[in-house]
């Protein structure tokens, strides 16, 4: 399992500017760690909002992250239909799944966890999935460099 600590210092490493999110359970076990960071932290209200605000500094040549669970990627499509499609731009993600691991072990009915990948894949967008509980930070610095340098718009995602 990767710290916050740890997480962030990849995050940091993979060379994004901003970090543009709502922290879920998960996630938010990042935020003090992100508040100490050198990357600028910007909160949203809502994941269709965190999409625009990623598009605009896009559009001015920063390199942002956005960071939302499964369920709020649901909320944004339209958002992300409009930044990806319409506009172009290489917006990256990090999706959390929520109960993505119990759901893959019949431990589950969240439907959330069911459609999540389902989502990424509706979309088109190029995406892997990392578990932190089988996987070290080692990967998950590696995914994060890998996302970040991705000509094109691409997504993350964290197995809780």
């Amino acid at each position: 399992m990767w710290s916050a600590q740890e997480a962030v210092a990849a995050l940091e490493t993979a060379g994004f500017t901003h970090v543009v999110w709502i922290p879920d359970s998960f996630f938010g076990a990042w935020d003090e760690p992100l508040c100490r960071s050198s990357l600028p932290l910007i909160r949203v209200t809502r994941e269709g909002e965190a999409i625009g605000v990623a598009a605009g500094l896009l559009l001015g040549e920063a390199r942002p992250l956005v960071i939302l669970q499964s369920t709020g990627f649901f909320e944004a499509g339209d958002a992300l239909r409009n930044v990806v499609y319409d506009l172009q731009l290489p917006l990256k993600l990090l999706i959390g799944l929520r109960s993505y691991r119990a759901w893959k072990a019949g431990q589950s009915q969240d439907s959330a966890a069911r459609f999540a990948e389902a989502a990424v894949q509706a979309w088109q967008l190029p995406y892997q999935i990392l578990d932190p509980e089988t996987q070290g930070i080692h990967s998950l610095s590696a995914a994060l460099q890998q996302l970040n340098h991705s000509p094109h718009a691409a997504a993350l995602l964290i197995a809780e």
